[in-house]
C-alpha cells in the first residue's frame, strides 16, 4: 500500500483488510449456499417463498447504511451520478442482449442474462470503489439512486428486452421491486435517522446478515434447478463472466469519454459491472423459472471475485505511479 504521510498506512490497514475479507470471502459463502442448494436440494427446495422476505432484508440493511448526505451529491455533482446511473441502465443490458447473440443461450438462460442486466447496483460495489481507490460517495449515491429507480426501470426494460424469450408479467414484477426493495430501504433509511446510535452499533454486523441472506437465496435458487446445472453450468458461468468483464471495461471506458477524474472512472466501472444479482436471481424464479435464476445466482459469485481482482488492479496502478513520481 502507498503511504498517504505519517501514521497513514497503519490506520488504513486495518478497513483496508476488513474490506479485503469482506469482498474475498462473501463470494466463498456465497459458493458454499449454492452447494448446498447443488448437493442437497430437497433440504433447502421447500424454502421457496423466503426468496422475497429474504431479499427486503438484504435491502433493509441497505437502507440502515444509508444517510441524507449520501443523496445531496446528486446535487452538489449531478453529472457523474447521472452518468453512472444511465450506464447502468444502458449498458448492462445492451450487452446482455450481445452475450445472449454471442452464446446462442436457450430462451430460459437468455432471459435471466438479461435480467440480470436490467437489474440496479449491486451492494457490494461500495467496498470494492473503496478498496479500488475509487469515490466511495459517488458509489454509494449511484447504488442508491439506481435502486430507487428499479422499480420502474428494471420491470420495463425486462419486459422490453426478455419479453421475446419467456413471458414476463412487468406490472407484477415491478410492485413485487416495491414491496421488496424500495419499501425496505426506504424504512432502513427512515430507522437510520430515529435512533442512529443503535444502528452505528449494528452496522459492522450488517454486511455478514446480507450475505448469510443472499447465499440462502442462492441455496434456493440453486436447488430449483440442480438437476440442470451440470448440463448448463460451463454456459452460464462463461455468459456472467463476459456480462460482468465487459460491464467493467465499457463502464470505465465512459467515465474517460466524459472527462471524469480516475477515481471516478473506477466508481462508475465498478457500479456498472457489479448487479444486484440476489435481486435477479429472486425475480427470475418468481416471474420466469429455475433455469433463468441460475445467471443470477452466478454472478452474485462471480462479480465480487472480479471486483477484488479490480480493485487489485487499481492498488497496483497506483503503487506503479507513485514510485515514478519522484523521478518526473
Amino acid at each position: 500500500m502507498v503511504n498517504a504521510g505519517p501514521g497513514t498506512t497503519t490506520e488504513a490497514a486495518a478497513p483496508d483488510r476488513s474490506a479485503y475479507v469482506a469482498v474475498l470471502l462473501f463470494p466463498l459463502l456465497v459458493l458454499a449456499g449454492g452447494l448446498v442448494g447443488f448437493l442437497t436440494p430437497g433440504a433447502v427446495r421447500g424454502l421457496s417463498g423466503w426468496i422475497n422476505p429474504l431479499l427486503g432484508l438484504v435491502m433493509f440493511g441497505m437502507g440502515l447504511t444509508l444517510r441524507p448526505v449520501d443523496f445531496a451529491l446528486v446535487a452538489r455533482r449531478p453529472l457523474p451520478v447521472l452518468l453512472g446511473v444511465a450506464a447502468q441502465y444502458v449498458v448492462m443490458p445492451l450487452i446482455a442482449l450481445l452475450v445472449v447473440f454471442l452464446l446462442r443461450l436457450p430462451p430460459e438462460l437468455a432471459a435471466g442474462v438479461i435480467l440480470v442486466g436490467c437489474a440496479p447496483g449491486g451492494t457490494a460495489s461500495n467496498v470494492v470503489a473503496y478498496l479500488a481507490r475509487g469515490d466511495v460517495a459517488l458509489s454509494v449515491a449511484m447504488t442508491s439512486i439506481s435502486t430507487l429507480l428499479a422499480p420502474l426501470l428494471t420491470p420495463l426494460l425486462t419486459l422490453w428486452l426478455a419479453g421475446q424469450y419467456l413471458p414476463v408479467d412487468g406490472g407484477a414484477m415491478a410492485w413485487s421491486i416495491t414491496r421488496i426493495v424500495l419499501v425496505p430501504v426506504v424504512l432502513g433509511l427512515a430507522v437510520r435517522l430515529l435512533l442512529p446510535g443503535l444502528v452505528r452499533r449494528a452496522l459492522p454486523v450488517l454486511p455478514w446478515v446480507s450475505v448469510a441472506a443472499i447465499s440462502l437465496i442462492v441455496a434456493i435458487v440453486v436447488s430449483a434447478s440442480a438437476d440442470r446445472i451440470v448440463e448448463a453450468g460451463l454456459l452460464v458461468l462463461a455468459a456472467v463472466a463476459l456480462h460482468n468483464v465487459l460491464g467493467l471495461t465499457l463502464g470505465h471506458l465512459v467515465g474517460v469519454l466524459t472527462g471524469l477524474p480516475p477515481a471516478a472512472r473506477r466508481t462508475i466501472a465498478v457500479e456498472v459491472g457489479m448487479q444486484n444479482s440476489g435481486l435477479a436471481a429472486g425475480l427470475a424464479a418468481q416471474y420466469m423459472n429455475p433455469l433463468a435464476a441460475l445467471p443470477g445466482a452466478v454472478f452474485s459469485v462471480w462479480h465480487n471475485l472480479s471486483g477484488a481482482v479490480f480493485a487489485l488492479v487499481c492498488r497496483r496502478a497506483d503503487a506503479r505511479a507513485a514510485r515514478r513520481l519522484p523521478e518526473s
